[in-house]
């Protein structure tokens, strides 16, 4: 049966067109699989799936991901990052163990909802890393996601009954209808750059723009890798979020909107 596959003109390029085409017929792609972004349980006869090829010094490997995560595309590794994957390209599941992927190559999952916070609908962006993040320049495994995020300004919650304070500096780029970046201050009070940015602009609910264009500003949360997952619904990420923060694992702040 054919799969629901993307395949980028980048990854055809790489695996070529005869490789890509059975994956495409469903010969050799997987049914289910973990999404690479994730990390959550996909299907790809059921639901939009892409295809992410992570290649090495002298190898090269085909994961899977949600196509609401990670869009398809190639992405360049060291050779002992690709020492965790699983299966070879043929294989039914390809993934890369989250220890295994240094943090220059961790990937930002961006999950966009809106959150209810004091009787009112806020827009949030939650956000999670694929794998853990060390502080630049160290060579240990340790996760400093929310620390680093912390000396930017992010804070800690506990809890999600009152909305962060606004972080002055940061913004979310919203145009068209969609999402672009979250962008950060530059280097020595320089133009804001980009600390995330959209593979492709996300299209966002007209609910979500709406009540961003209300408030002037969207709530962002982020958490460590593991905590909080890809919810289908906004009750559940809601129901993790809270779970994210009781165990310490949330920071959060206002960011004002750019663009519309």
């Amino acid at each position: 049966m054919p799969r629901m596959l993307d395949v980028s003109d980048e990854v055809r390029a790489e695996i070529g067109d005869e490789e890509a085409d059975r994956l495409l017929a469903g010969e050799t792609a997987p049914g289910s699989y973990d999404c690479t972004s994730c990390r959550t349980p996909g299907d790809s006869e059921q639901e939009r799936t892409s295809t992410v090829l992570f290649i090495g010094d002298e190898t090269a490997v085909l994961a899977f991901a949600h196509a609401g995560c990670l869009p398809s595309q190639v992405v360049q590794v060291t050779e002992e990052q690709l020492r965790g994957a699983v299966k070879s390209i043929t294989g039914d599941t390809v993934d890369l163990e989250p220890d295994k992927v240094v943090p220059e190559q961790a990937v930002l999952g961006v999950t966009s909802g809106l959150v209810l916070i004091g009787g009112e609908l806020h827009p949030a962006l939650v956000v999670e890393p694929t794998a853990p993040i060390a502080r630049p320049g160290t060579t240990g495994r340790g996760d400093d996601f929310l620390p680093l995020l912390i000396e930017q300004g992010f804070m800690p919650l506990s809890e999600l009954s009152a909305v962060p304070p606004v972080l002055h500096g940061w913004s979310v780029l919203l145009a068209v209808g969609r999402l672009h970046a979250v962008l950060q201050p530059g280097s020595n009070g320089g133009q804001p750059v980009a600390w995330w940015q959209a593979h492709q602009p996300l299209q966002v609910t007209e609910g979500w723009r709406a009540a961003a264009n209300k408030h002037q500003q969207v709530l962002m949360f982020a958490a460590p890798v593991g905590s909080i997952g890809r919810q289908p619904r906004e009750d559940l990420l809601r129901d993790a979020l809270d779970k994210a923060a009781a165990n310490g694992q949330l920071v959060g702040a206002a960011l004002p909107l750019a663009g519309t």
